[in-house]
């Protein structure tokens, strides 16, 4: 998950650092999230398991995929292929605002800064 288009990330009123941040005064949901959590994985991403892509990765995607025209596989294979710096950096490009350059939230479906909804 890119967090710097995530809803929990974005807005000012208990803002969440990610998942790779402190677990202070994160909800609980997050804390206990299964594929944070994962001891499976070797690796800093899941795609460095063996079991990848797993059926919790396979339920996110999916639900991700549905409801926010995004896909937790497709972004994990990119940031194999191309390493986390580019991704980011598509991702950037993706998801800023044509209006006033701010962020797109996913799960929103709309600019964070000015409202103006992504086409």
């Amino acid at each position: 998950m890119n967090c710097a288009i995530c809803l929990a990330y974005l807005r000012d009123k208990n803002h969440c650092v990610g998942c790779r941040g402190s677990d202070t005064d994160k909800n609980i949901s997050c804390i206990r999230c299964k594929i944070k959590n994962c001891n499976e994985r070797k690796g800093k991403y899941c795609f460095s398991c063996k079991l990848y892509p797993c059926e919790k990765i396979k339920h996110i995607d999916k639900r991700y995929r549905t409801k926010y025209e995004m896909s937790m596989i497709e972004n994990l294979n990119n940031i194999k292929k191309i390493g986390i710096t580019k991704f980011v950096k598509n991702e950037t490009k993706r998801w800023t605002c044509p209006s006033c350059k701010g962020v797109i939230c996913v799960h929103k479906g709309y600019c964070y800064n000015c409202g103006k909804i992504k086409e």
